[in-house]
């Protein structure tokens, strides 16, 4: 299975796959207007790997067969003062 993959112009760090290059017929229009124009990055033969960098490659699979399309989103930030304070709390 071949897929394409773009990046988005205005959110940093997402990705989204499509089976067939500059087919975004399955991709919601709101989807396209929030992820921008689409920039092209790669195709990937799916086929002939066993993982991803950030995704997880048969929920790929499965959502580039079942929706036409699958969105990656960047991983979350790290809240640093969140852990800083849970950290200060005494132990019971």
């Amino acid at each position: 299975m071949i897929c394409v993959i773009y990046r988005s112009p205005k959110k940093p760090q997402t990705f989204l796959y499509i089976v067939k290059r500059d087919d975004f017929s399955a991709v919601p229009e709101a989807l396209l207007k929030t992820f921008g124009s689409p920039q092209l990055v790669t195709l990937v033969n799916l086929s002939n790997r066993d993982k991803l960098a950030l995704a997880d490659i048969e929920k790929v699979k499965t959502e580039l067969l079942g929706k036409g399309y699958y969105l990656q989103l960047p991983p979350p930030t790290e809240d640093l003062l969140k852990q800083h304070k849970a950290d200060q709390l005494p132990q019971q």
